[in-house]
């Protein structure tokens, strides 16, 4: 299809700034995006809600927050800084399309990509190499650095767009790229074996819920830690043990007998994750819902020869490998709830009220 047999406009969520959901302001006259040289256009089929889409609106990534993320999750953070707002610690250019995840169909192609993979399905990756310096950790994250899923249509480089050949909905789907690939990439970065111990902090959450399917995957023995209402669901996805939240994990756990932690929570509770890891155990984290700023006595980090991993920049193949995945059905998508696009507010809202377990999906194409 060429650009030019596609509407003018289309209707998105538009972020207008840092701050409340007042931020958010739903509009039925964006110009459609023109693909240019190595892009394509798609017609975003779903799209869905992650922790980085509040973080972004509630300028919770300044250095300027130290609290965690429920506190300014509604009503934004008023220390937050404009300058360092976004997640690269770099001002975002508003206003802005969120929405990390995209499932849809490829309408259109820019000079240099072969026509040919006009009416592809496919998943955007969210974590994308970035294009002016593509060297190890540079990357941008789809929807904050570029315009993101949050729309009707949406242009990605065409080597960060996947093609997929699946049954699931462009819901299901579109549960996957940011909270899969971020769960898997904190699995590849700790290098969880077969037959290890993990324990998985905030595993009712979309990247929670997605790492204990991934490690069970692997093999592993999963604990996870998540709300006792959400025990079920979380023990239906593999879960070999569960702890309640906010109970000392020393109270059911033996001081070394984990091998990786992954961490999405952060928090007062933070110390108990190390004394839980074993001899030359790994921690790996990629969220701080409960707070960024922890104590740590650096005595227990060197003399247990623990390794700490931050987690944010992915290599290609463990989308690759989440393709994949998909694809041979061993992992399966946890959609708790879909909402129309111009209801984002909403959705955010429940979001952030933690009422369901998995994904809130965006259904985009109606």
């Amino acid at each position: 299809m060429k650009q030019n047999d596609l509407p003018e406009v289309m209707a998105g969520m538009v972020l207008t700034g840092h701050g409340g959901l007042d931020k958010l302001e739903y509009r039925d006259n964006l110009a459609v995006p023109k693909a240019g040289a190595d892009e394509v256009l798609i017609e975003v089929g779903a799209s869905a809600i992650n922790n980085t889409d509040i973080n972004t609106r509630t300028g919770w990534y300044s250095k300027g927050v130290t609290t965690g993320t429920d506190q300014g999750a509604a009503a934004g953070f008023v220390s937050a800084n404009e300058e360092d707002g976004g997640w690269s610690g770099q001002p975002l250019e508003f206003p802005r399309i969120q929405g990390a995840d995209v499932c849809g169909r490829i309408v259109a192609v820019g000079e240099g990509v072969d026509s040919g993979r006009i009416g592809e399905r496919v998943l955007v990756r969210p974590m994308q190499q970035a294009p002016d310096n593509p060297s190890s950790y540079n990357l941008i994250t789809f929807g904050s650095e570029c315009n993101g899923g949050y729309a009707e249509y949406a242009v990605a480089r065409s080597s960060e767009v996947f093609s997929v050949n699946s049954d699931l909905t462009d819901a299901e789907l579109a549960s996957f790229p940011c909270a899969y690939s971020t769960a898997e990439g904190m699995l590849d970065r700790g290098g969880l074996k077969a037959g290890e111990r993990i324990l998985i902090t905030g595993a009712s959450g979309g990247v929670g819920s997605a790492a204990v399917q991934l490690a069970k995957r692997r093999g592993a023995e999963v604990i996870a830690v998540c709300g006792e209402a959400k025990f079920d669901e979380v023990r239906e996805l593999g879960a070999d043990k569960v702890i309640p939240r906010g109970q000392s994990l020393l109270e059911t756990l033996e001081k070394d007998s984990i091998d990786v932690v992954a961490d999405l929570v952060a928090g007062p509770q933070w110390p108990e994750l190390l004394e839980v890891l074993s001899r030359g155990g790994r921690y790996v984290v990629s969220g701080a819902i409960a707070g960024p700023i922890v104590e740590l006595d650096v005595r227990t980090l060197y003399l247990k020869d623990l390794s700490f991993f931050g987690s944010t920049w992915q290599p290609k193949h463990v989308f690759e490998n989440l393709i994949g995945y998909i694809e041979r059905n061993e992992i399966r998508p946890v959609v708790a709830k879909t909402y129309a696009l111009r209801d984002v507010v909403q959705a955010q809202e429940d979001f952030m009220a933690k009422r369901f377990s998995g994904k809130l999906a965006i259904k985009v194409k109606t």
